[in-house]
């Protein structure tokens, strides 16, 4: 079977609700496109049907032209589902996707070629200059700035945002970077990008529209908290 160009690796815990609309959006948006792809679902130790949602879509929608694979990781931690999604995936080029689709799947062909050249990394941005949020209350925004400004003075001073779910790597690189994270949790990210600037690769900002979802997994102190401290961790490892 030819190699997809894209793999589209979607972690999702707890997302039964969500999930099935996300799939049916990507699924529209890749099958009008003219690379191959694939789409892979990496269940994350979810409570409620999320597995089950996942398999009966990915049976009710069997193409050999785009494949849905689902996954079930049992070690709860976005970082983990999406490091499994990285080594299940065959495509050149590997996109991360959060389940809530807060950014428009009709985004997706700017973060690689032919629209975008000369990069490694392309991550989505909230901040880059030309990027828009929808209806994101200001608390939110707030705390959101003070834990980027953190990230800047210790690990990534050129990047406005680290955090925004939406990004995509190439192949050698996903797989050469996953292969050392330590941090699992919602700050992954930010060891994942850490490390690749120290290792010289080339991170690109795409500035995105972004909607806020109010169903949003992260609890916005008690996760800040511990995402600071995981930066020291990434700090104090190097």
């Amino acid at each position: 079977m030819q190699t997809p160009f894209l793999s589209v690796i979607i972690p999702a815990f707890n997302e039964e609700q969500r999930l099935p609309n996300t799939l049916e959006q990507v699924l529209v948006y890749l099958q009008d496109q003219s690379y191959r792809s694939e789409i892979l679902v990496i269940e994350n130790a979810s409570h409620d049907n999320t597995y089950q949602v996942a398999k009966q879509f990915a049976q009710d929608h069997i193409s050999a032209d785009l494949p849905i694979q689902v996954i079930r990781e049992s070690e709860r931690g976005k970082g983990f589902a999406v490091k499994r999604g990285v080594y299940a995936a065959s495509g050149e080029y590997r996109f991360m996707c959060d389940a809530d689709l807060s950014m428009p799947v009709t985004e997706i062909n700017r973060f690689f070629p032919p629209e975008l050249e000369d990069f490694d990394i392309s991550i989505a941005s909230r901040e880059a200059p030309g990027a828009v949020r929808y209806n994101e209350p200001a608390y939110r925004h707030f705390v959101g700035r003070i834990f980027n400004t953190l990230i800047r003075v210790l690990a990534l001073p050129e990047l406005n945002d680290t955090q925004c779910g939406f990004k995509c790597f190439k192949a050698a690189i996903a797989e050469d970077l996953f292969r050392d994270i330590n941090i699992t949790g919602w700050s992954f990210d930010v060891e994942i990008l850490y490390l690749a600037q120290r290792r010289g690769y080339r991170i690109v900002e795409i500035p995105i529209p972004w909607y806020y979802n109010p169903d949003s997994h992260i609890s916005v102190f008690k996760d800040s908290f511990q995402m600071a401290i995981d930066i020291f961790k990434i700090r104090l490892k190097d």
